[in-house]
C-alpha cells in the first residue's frame, strides 16, 4: 500500500446526512457536485446537461429555481435525472415548497432571508416529511447588513456568525439534517472561515471557492483553497466553481481529490512537462490520451515520460507506462518492460493496454 505521508489529515468527524442515495459526511467518500447553467424551465436542456455531468462523475447536481416556471420543470428534471437534484432557492418560501413538492433530494436556502419564521417552519416541516436535507449557504458577497456593520467587512468571523445564526433557526425548529458552506472568491478568507466553522459545529461541510473565475484562474484558486482544507481533513462535498462548462467543474473536482489520494475515479496520467530530451511529442500525446481514455471509470495510472531520465522510475509505479527512446519507445505493464512501441502507434497502443487491463479487473471482480 502506498504511503500518504500524513496527508491528508484524518477527516474531521461530522454528522452524516443523505442527499437522495448519496451519503454526505461521516465516513462517506467526498462527493463531487456541480450546478447547471441552462434555464431550469427548459427541462430538456437542463436534463441534457445533467446527463453530461453525471457521465463526467458528478455525484450531485444543483439547479437554480428563480421562478414558478423553473419550479414546475423540476418534476420532470428530478424524475429523469440520473443523480440527486438539489434546488437552489433564494428569498421565496413558496418556490422552496414547490421544489420539495416536485421531489428534489436537497434544498439550498438561507433560513434568515427566506421570509417570516412561520414560512421557514413550513419549509422545515415539508423537508422533514420528505427526508430532504437543507444546505445553508453563506457567501461573503451577500452577508447580512448588521454583520457588515459589526465587523466592517466580510471576515471569517462574520461568515461563521452568519452560518451559526441560520443553523440556530433550523435547530430551534427541531431540524438537524443540515450541511453548510462558507464561500468567498478570496481564498485565504474562505480557508479561515471553514477552519473556524469546523471547530464550531459537526455538520457536514460543502467546500467551494465561489466566483473563482475562468478555467485557468478558477482551477488554480479552487485547487489551492480546497486542497488546503481537504489536506487538513475538512470537507465532505465539493464544488469547483468555474466560468466554464459544468463538466469541467466535475473533472477538476475529481483531479483535486485524486491529487490528495481522496478519490481514484478514472485514469490518472503522470506526464513529464517535456523538454529537449523528449523522444516524442509528450504534450500532444497526453492531450490525445486524456480524450481517448475519458470513458474509463476504474482507477488506472498511466505514465507518459518523454525520455529515460525519470521514465523507468515512473513506469515502475504505474499500471501502464511509456518511456521515450530512439527509434522506438518502451512499453511497461505493472512496472515490467513488455514491448516496444513506435511513435505513430503510441496513443492507440496505450488505449488498448488500458482497456485490456480494465477488462481483466472487471472479469476478476465478477
Amino acid at each position: 500500500m502506498k504511503q500518504h505521508w500524513g496527508i491528508p489529515a484524518p477527516r474531521c468527524k461530522t454528522r452524516q446526512i443523505h442527499v437522495g442515495t448519496v451519503p454526505i459526511g461521516g465516513d462517506a467518500p467526498i462527493a463531487v457536485q456541480t450546478m447547471t447553467n441552462t434555464p431550469t424551465k427548459d427541462a430538456t436542456a437542463t436534463l441534457a446537461q445533467i446527463r453530461k455531468v453525471a457521465e463526467a462523475g458528478a455525484d450531485l447536481v444543483r439547479v437554480s429555481v428563480p421562478d414558478p416556471a423553473s419550479a414546475k420543470a423540476l418534476r420532470r428534471i428530478v424524475a429523469e435525472s440520473p443523480i440527486p437534484v438539489i434546488a437552489d432557492i433564494h428569498f421565496s418560501w413558496k418556490l422552496a415548497l414547490a421544489a420539495l413538492d416536485a421531489g428534489v433530494q436537497g434544498l439550498r436556502i438561507n433560513p434568515g432571508n427566506i421570509g417570516a419564521r412561520k414560512y421557514v417552519a413550513r419549509i422545515v416541516e415539508a423537508a422533514a416529511a420528505r427526508e430532504v436535507p437543507i444546505r445553508i449557504g453563506v457567501n461573503a458577497g451577500s452577508l447580512e447588513t448588521r454583520l457588515l456593520e459589526k465587523y466592517g467587512e466580510p471576515t471569517p468571523e462574520a461568515m461563521v456568525e452568519s452560518a451559526l445564526d441560520h443553523i440556530r433557526i433550523l435547530e430551534e425548529l427541531g431540524y438537524r439534517e443540515i450541511k453548510i458552506s462558507l464561500k468567498a472568491s478570496n481564498v485565504p478568507l474562505t480557508v479561515a472561515a471553514y477552519r473556524l466553522l469546523a471547530r464550531a459545529c459537526d455538520y457536514p461541510l460543502h467546500l467551494g471557492i465561489t466566483e473563482a473565475g475562468g478555467p485557468r484562474a478558477g482551477t488554480v484558486k479552487s485547487a489551492v483553497g480546497l486542497g488546503i482544507l481537504l489536506a487538513e481533513g475538512i470537507g465532505d462535498t465539493i464544488r469547483v466553481s468555474l466560468a466554464a462548462d459544468p463538466v469541467e467543474e466535475v473533472k477538476v473536482g475529481h483531479e483535486i481529490l485524486k491529487s490528495l489520494g481522496l478519490a481514484s475515479r478514472g485514469v490518472n496520467i503522470v506526464a513529464c512537462p517535456s523538454c529537449a530530451r523528449q523522444k516524442f511529442e509528450v504534450i500532444d500525446t497526453v492531450a490525445k490520451l486524456e480524450e481517448a481514455l475519458a470513458h474509463i471509470r476504474e482507477p488506472v495510472t498511466v505514465a507518459i515520460i518523454g525520455c529515460v531520465v525519470n521514465g523507468p522510475g515512473e513506469a515502475r509505479e504505474a499500471d501502464i507506462g511509456i518511456t521515450g527512446g530512439y527509434p522506438v519507445h518502451t512499453l511497461y505493464r505493472h512496472g515490467e518492460r513488455v514491448g516496444k512501441v513506435r511513435t505513430e502507434e503510441l496513443v492507440e497502443r496505450v488505449v488498448r493496454e488500458v482497456e485490456a487491463l480494465v477488462a481483466e479487473r472487471r472479469k476478476e471482480a465478477a
